[in-house]
């Protein structure tokens, strides 16, 4: 039985646009190695986008955080430095919204996975709702978040999420 990973939302905007912060661009190499070790494994490897449009401020979420970001077809929307180069044709992508994707959640549901594994941005938005999402998709599957491979700009609500997962018996690894 194959693993899974997905590589939550490690876009532009998310490391050095409008919504970058420090901390995320420490987040490349090793989101890169996890990348090369799964699939030297032979097992699945899934990307997640945050994708917003031209309608953006006008959104929900768009009046509560009026920055725009991850917008479709720009710079800001593509997978950060040497994250991006690991992309491939076959690999599964999937677009969202806000910050949950219900289309991967239907993708896991039609699964079986030996565990499923979560890095990426940002650990108490995007990162926090797919694990969530992942759990009830395969609640008899490990999910599993590398600390040292997901990060936010606000370090109190990263550690809140990463025990908040950890509330929910998805495994934290590397947390501090």
């Amino acid at each position: 039985m194959k693993k899974c990973l997905i590589v939550t939302d490690y876009q532009n905007d998310f490391v050095t646009g409008s919504l970058g912060f420090p901390k995320a661009a420490y987040l490349e190499q090793p989101i890169v190695e996890k990348i090369k070790k799964y699939r030297e494994n032979g097992d699945e490897v899934v990307f997640t986008f945050d994708t917003h449009g031209d309608d953006y401020l006008s959104t929900q979420e768009g009046q509560k955080l009026p920055i725009a970001h991850c917008m479709s077809g720009q710079e800001g929307h593509k997978l950060y430095g040497r994250v991006a180069d690991e992309l491939t044709d076959s690999d599964m992508t999937f677009t969202k919204g806000c910050f949950g994707s219900d289309k991967l959640y239907e993708y896991l549901k039609s699964k079986q996975y030996e565990s499923i594994e979560i890095v990426g941005l940002v650990s108490n938005i995007c990162v926090l709702s797919n694990a969530v999402l992942a759990k009830t998709a395969q609640p008899n599957t490990p999910i599993i978040v590398d600390a040292s491979c997901t990060a936010s700009f606000d370090n109190k609500l990263h550690e809140a999420a990463l025990n908040v997962m950890a509330g929910l018996q998805i495994e934290v690894l590397s947390k501090g």
